[in-house]
């Protein structure tokens, strides 16, 4: 979210898109349910709002499977927002490659709510 007045301030690593995708505005309520393990199992913990360092309020970076239960989030896989980006909506994902990730690294994420 925002704008990149180039690739490099997205942490893209070259300067085409591949795709792109419309996404509908949420005006409810937001929540997520993080887990430190496949399956929906070990520590979790739920959110209503951003977190710009996973590690910080989690302890640890990698997180396994989620639940969103409200509204759309995405995943960045560093801290502040950078790095790849992840978009969930509301829906089981029971590991990390069900939101399209290579691995389970989450530095952060945020609502979708303004488009």
């Amino acid at each position: 979210m925002g704008e990149y007045p180039d690739y490099l301030r997205w942490m893209g690593y070259n300067d085409s898109i591949g795709s792109c995708r419309a996404i509908p505005e949420h005006r409810g309520s937001f929540k997520i349910r993080l887990y430190e393990r496949d399956n929906f199992e070990g520590q979790m913990m739920d959110f209503t709002d951003d977190c710009s360092n996973v590690s910080e309020r989690f302890h640890f970076n990698d997180i396994h499977s989620c639940n969103v239960h409200d509204g759309n989030w995405i995943f960045y896989e560093e801290h502040n927002y950078r790095g790849r980006q992840y978009y969930l909506t509301p829906g089981e994902y029971r590991r990390y490659t069900d939101w399209g990730a290579m691995n389970p690294r989450v530095g952060s994420f945020r609502k979708v709510e303004h488009i």
